[in-house]
């Protein structure tokens, strides 16, 4: 495995101090991409939602409620509560 130089570590460094803030701006774009969705397209998005939920270690009952919910308001109420 290759070295890291300082500024490839800064930058993974930011990252992780960052990751909640990134997830949080993630799962906001993707809840206005759902409103706008049908089928496929919305059943990956739904997909990426559960992804960037849970690494945000958001509990799993609450992912399960969201995603049986299947409502792009619903997932932006529990974003604007989560802010």
């Amino acid at each position: 495995m290759t070295e890291r130089s300082r500024y490839q570590e800064g930058i993974i460094r930011r990252y992780y101090e960052n990751k909640d803030a990134i997830m949080y701006q993630k799962l906001t774009e993707l809840a206005s991409e759902l409103w706008l969705s049908e089928g496929k397209k919305r059943a990956s998005l739904w997909t990426r939602v559960e992804k960037a939920l849970r690494n945000m270690k958001v509990p799993e009952a609450k992912i399960a409620q969201i995603l049986e919910k299947d409502d792009p308001a619903y997932l932006a109420r529990f974003l604007e509560k989560m802010e």
